[in-house]
């Protein structure tokens, strides 16, 4: 007979491994992370050439991508904010989306749960923080990441992403970014204030008739299934209109159904193939 820890321990048997996920701030340290406000965002990419210059990342060139004054496209290993434009043209009238797009910090992130050798974990303040010199370039935080933040660098082969600007806020400073923000599209503080003072927003917001504001990521409410992060928005749009997932997967939720099932399907198989080898054994 299996004993418990023995069945426990399958889910481990390969990489990536599962761990269990702490509780961000547990020592009694808030909770840190942004709200971002898309009704404020006007586009001026401040935040993006701040990150840039305090975390020393390079340009990612100057390409035509003809999608609106967007050049860096999307997120990856050397943008770790990016200003997204979308543009609505209608028949009567047309309008901008403006999003300053960064790592989510999701209190249950995927990304933590899949890497092999511990390079990503919690830090103090609740945000998923990167150890660059213990990742070996796996790349299965990339795979597990359902909204495409975390990228590998040609250069080391090494995962990056936002860190929230850790250096700072050992120092009492503002993350980058949200210094630089000239309208608080990017606001920065303890996570439980910045959702009181979002959901008030989107009150006062649906109050002056702009109907469309909701919270992204505020609550678990909002993410069926996913859980509830560090890093949101509000948005006035589907959230796909801004490249991200409706409902983001959890690829490791339910890990273990899925190696039971893949077992009974093996050992069913099995069993089905030494019925007809012994069928064709004895009419032989």
């Amino acid at each position: 007979m299996l004993r418990a820890d023995t069945v426990k321990s399958l889910t481990n048997a390969f990489p990536p491994q599962r761990t269990e996920v702490p509780s961000p701030g547990a020592d009694g340290q808030d909770q840190m992370g942004f709200f971002t406000d898309t009704s404020l965002c006007i586009g001026c990419k401040a935040c993006e050439v701040a990150c840039k210059q305090w975390n020393q990342l390079p340009s990612d060139g100057y390409n035509f991508t003809a999608k609106s004054y967007d050049n860096t496209e999307h997120l990856s290993a050397t943008t770790w904010r990016h200003v997204a434009f979308q543009e609505q043209i209608g028949e009567t009238s047309s309008r901008w989306l403006m999003m300053s797009d960064v790592c989510k910090h999701c209190e249950d992130a995927p990304c933590v749960q899949s890497c092999p050798t511990g390079s990503l974990i919690y830090n103090e303040y609740g945000n998923v923080y990167v150890q660059a010199d213990i990742c070996n370039g796996c790349g299965y935080c990339v795979s597990a990441c359902p909204f495409g933040v975390i990228a590998r660098s040609s250069e080391d082969g090494h995962a990056h992403k936002c860190t929230l600007c850790y250096d700072r806020q050992t120092i009492g400073e503002t993350p980058a970014c949200a210094k630089s923000c000239p309208t608080a599209s990017i606001q920065f503080g303890p996570v439980d204030k910045l959702r009181e003072h979002a959901r008030e927003r989107v009150e006062t917001l649906r109050a002056q008739g702009n109907m469309s504001a909701f919270l992204y990521g505020a609550d678990e409410d909002s993410l069926p299934g996913y859980g509830t992060l560090n890093s949101f928005f509000l948005l006035e749009d589907h959230p796909n209109r801004y490249n991200l997932p409706e409902r983001p997967p959890q690829p490791l939720h339910h890990q273990g159904k899925r190696y039971a099932a893949s077992l009974l399907t093996g050992l069913a198989l099995t069993a089905l193939a030494g019925l007809f080898l012994s069928k064709g054994a004895a009419d032989a």
